[in-house]
């Protein structure tokens, strides 16, 4: 059947059945969903809040910390792709509340850090534990949404991001000052115990609010299962004939790896950063990291998380996922470079504005760039394509804070510019790459945009 008839049969978004249907999914899934991206993303980033006091109360150094930061990222990417088969094979509800459970045990474990070699070996169980976490969502999203109103799911679940350093970011804050004050514990101790024990908590609460198909979604009456399950079939089908087959296939595809290094630059912006947000506005503000330096760091995020969602909902054509991706990698790039300037030139407010600028773009360029993969990608191949794209990716999260730290030693300067400045150049790389694909075979599932087809007057 030629794609042109497979979308003559797909019900339309203004079909009553579908669209009810998709509403419901996403006020029922998409709640679990960011919650769990939220307190992994706490988990992975809130070591930033206790880098000074780490190296004060157990001798963890500099390039430890560097090391740590980065090995996070290898047990990530070795334990990818074999954890996303696992929950193909398991299903999602189970797979996803496991990889919770068992990374909130070890978040929880930074607690007791003693030593150098403490630390990097609980950030590299880290990354073993949470493996599969990120791409198993978006194969998830993949399979629950229709390609019309994908990118727009993929964005609400990036208000993760946001939402767990605007709100994360005091929170990481208080709970040193918090524990500090307490007296029979370190402040950063407190800190690293209660927020791994809030993705144990959110794990157990995924066994109850996921649920791994349509089929089987029991807040869908029978016409929105047959409507929303007749969607996703024929997209599934059109992407099957489309697309490569198999793991081995996909793996090999070159669409997959032109898209694991785009997502690679991306990751070396984003973790390059974010890592290390708060001693830059400290810097910036001339303060030690605590819960002042806390809520100015929430800003950036905040007015992410706008952005994030708005422009998500919008980009709903080939074209302007492609533009808007193109120019947002660039703004990224931009802004990166400019608060570096700021930092140099001992400008806070501007400090502020260019990272706020720069956390917006790569927010927002995210989820439109995971539309590319996850329309030609299905079944067997999505799991191993997509968790070869993330792992690979991730491990910009690796070299960031070691390309970072390294520049700034060999180029030393009291604002570490140079650091900052090595970060914006991947984006730039990235903004090229995306650009290009209008020279790209479109996906046939890419017929589904309902605009993409449609001609304006």
């Amino acid at each position: 059947m030629s794609p042109s008839a497979e979308r003559t049969l797909a019900p339309s978004l203004q079909d009553g059945a579908l669209k009810s249907a998709i509403s419901k999914a996403a006020r029922h899934l998409m709640p679990m969903l960011v919650i769990l991206y939220f307190v992994a993303f706490l988990d992975r980033t809130n070591v930033g809040f206790a880098e000074a006091a780490l190296r004060m109360d157990r001798g963890v150094s500099d390039g430890a910390f560097a090391l740590g930061a980065g090995i996070f990222f290898i047990g990530y990417a070795l334990f990818e792709v074999p954890s996303n088969l696992l929950l193909k094979r398991f299903g999602a509800r189970f797979w996803l509340a496991r990889i919770a459970i068992t990374w909130g045990i070890v978040a929880a474990a930074f607690a007791f850090t003693t030593n150098d070699t403490m630390f990097t070996t609980l950030r590299f169980l880290l990354g073993v534990t949470e493996a599969g976490l990120f791409p198993g969502v978006i194969m998830f999203l993949a399979e629950w949404f229709p390609n019309k109103v994908r990118v727009q799911m993929f964005a609400i679940f990036y208000l993760a991001q946001p939402f767990s350093q605007m709100i994360g970011a005091p929170l990481s804050g208080g709970l040193i000052s918090f524990g500090d004050a307490l007296g029979f514990a370190r402040g950063w101790q407190v800190m690293f115990f209660v927020e791994g024990l809030l993705a144990v908590v959110a794990g157990i609460a995924s066994l109850f609010f996921l649920t791994n198909s349509p089929a089987k979604a029991k807040f869908l009456d029978d016409d929105e299962k047959a409507a929303l399950s007749g969607a996703m079939a024929i997209e599934d089908r059109v992407r099957t004939e489309d697309g490569p087959n198999g793991i081995w296939r996909a793996m090999a595809n070159w669409k997959v790896w032109y898209f694991t290094v785009i997502y690679f630059a991306l990751q070396i912006a984003v973790y390059g950063t974010t890592f290390y947000l708060p001693q830059q506005v400290a810097g910036l503000l001339g303060k030690k990291v605590g819960w002042e330096v806390g809520l100015i760091s929430a800003i950036p995020w905040f007015v992410g998380l706008f952005a994030c969602y708005f422009l998500g909902k919008a980009a709903h054509t080939i074209a302007r996922r492609r533009n808007w991706g193109s120019l947002l990698y660039i703004g990224t790039g931009v802004f990166i470079l400019a608060s570096g300037w700021a930092g140099a030139n001992n400008q806070p407010l501007l400090g502020i504005l260019f990272i706020t600028l720069a956390v917006a773009s790569f927010l927002t360029v995210g989820p439109i760039t995971w539309a590319y993969p996850t329309s030609f990608l299905t079944g067997a191949a999505a799991a191993a394509g997509i968790g070869l794209i993330n792992s690979l990716g991730n491990l910009g999260g690796f070299v960031a804070p070691l390309m970072r730290t390294s520049i700034n030693e060999a180029f030393k300067t009291s604002s570490g510019v140079w650091g900052v400045v090595s970060l914006g150049v991947f984006a730039f790389l990235a903004a090229l790459m995306m650009y290009l694909t209008k020279h790209f075979r479109a996906a046939k599932s890419d017929d589904f945009l309902e605009e993409a087809a449609t001609p304006h007057h």
